[in-house]
């Protein structure tokens, strides 16, 4: 029977390797799987030798705080790779984890996979030669990622992303609005991320920003989407106090709703900026690493001309993106009222979106599964 391990590092890496599993078991009906699992995974049938939350952990601090236990997991897994080995590992993200772990394997034998490439286009350089080392073949999300590998001998396939999939694109505003109870008039979604530490950082200054916004033009109004009921009590803590009053609401769970309803977006750098752009809704993204982590990357590997994955897609400043201390709450505020005011540049800026969203929707599930089957062939040759 062909033994599959996954291990995934996150929410994002979770969903991936859910649907990623159900594409397997079409192709392998009889294949068992285990590994660090989330739900997506759990409901697929996967077996769990421990769950995403021990290394969901994110900037350099944090990391070290929680080294003793991501060494454990570590071991344990080597532990169970030794004892006994699967056909194939495919580590999901997490590449600082998985990398390790995938070249141990492959010092035994297994091969291996890396789906979502990391971002060595942009920082960190090095690693393409840990990457070459560790893995047999790269699964990309990103069009611009598989001929940089390749020039760097790395065997990697671009498989689009399961949102782009998932999501039709023009989804109805009214409909969205009339779900979640919302009047009519300009509305500004804000998604200060679906971290603690992302909220922590930026919430306020989201928060703030919607103030300057408010004050300039009383008609708008705020919808908060928090990712989780713990999220959302961290972010009504901050709405403590808030000029907005009733002019905001926050929502729980219900993120691409609430993306749906809005005129424009003030966006967390992450994967919500791929699902802003599929939903086809102007955006302005912001990001802040903690200070330490900025200070570390700035001084010794950052590398990048732009920060938010539409930009990237475009290799154009088709968003606003505000990185560190540039994203203020005056600069995300002036450049929230420009898109309300703008409707000229918004749909220069959607109607980039539904290009870059045909590039990205390709039956990423699909791909990624034929891909590992043909890594699979190769091994039984």
């Amino acid at each position: 029977m062909l033994k599959i391990v996954i291990i995934a590092g996150e929410a994002s890496g979770d969903a991936l390797a859910g649907g990623l599993i159900r594409e397997l078991r079409r192709i392998y009906p009889e294949a068992s799987f285990a590994g660090v699992t989330g739900s997506s995974m759990r409901r697929e049938g996967c077996e769990s030798w421990g769950d995403i939350e021990q290394l969901a952990v994110m900037g350099l601090l944090e990391v070290i705080r929680h080294l003793p236990r991501i060494r454990r997991l570590k071991r344990a897994i080597e532990d169970r790779l030794r004892a006994d080995p699967p056909d194939i590992l495919i580590g999901v993200d997490a590449p600082d984890f998985n990398l390790r772990i995938e070249k141990h394997a492959r010092s035994l034998g297994i091969r291996t996979v890396q789906y979502v490439c990391p971002s060595v286009w942009a920082w960190r350089s090095g690693r393409v030669k840990t990457i070459r080392e560790a893995c047999d073949h790269v699964l990309c999300l990103l069009p611009i990622e598989p001929g940089f590998l390749e020039e760097h001998g790395i065997e990697a396939t671009f498989v689009g992303h399961p949102l782009a999939d998932q999501i039709a694109g023009d989804n109805d505003k009214s409909a969205s609005r009339h779900a979640l109870g919302l009047q009519d008039g300009p509305i500004v979604a804000l998604l200060p991320g679906s971290r603690r530490a992302e909220i922590e950082r930026l919430g306020r200054v989201f928060l703030q920003a919607a103030e300057q916004v408010r004050e300039n033009d009383a008609s708008v109004s705020f919808v908060v989407a928090a990712a989780s009921p713990k999220i959302a009590r961290l972010i009504e803590a901050q709405c403590e106090g808030s000029k907005l009053g009733d002019s905001l609401r926050v929502v729980t769970s219900r993120t691409r709703e609430v993306i749906s309803a809005a005129d424009t977006v003030l966006v967390t750098s992450g994967t919500a900026t791929l699902e802003t752009m599929l939903l086809h809704r102007p955006m302005v993204v912001a990001y802040r690493f903690a200070p330490f982590t900025a200070w570390f990357l700035k001084s010794f590997m950052l590398n990048i001309e732009r920060f938010s994955l539409p930009n990237i897609l475009a290799n154009d400043d088709l968003v606003p993106e505000y990185l560190q201390g540039e994203a203020s709450a005056p600069a995300l505020g002036a450049a929230v009222l420009e898109q309300l005011r703008d409707e000229t540049g918004c749909n220069r800026m959607v109607a980039r979106f539904r290009e870059l969203a045909d590039q990205m929707r390709c039956s990423a599930d699909e791909r990624a599964a034929a891909a590992i089957a043909n890594v699979l062939t190769d091994k039984a040759e």
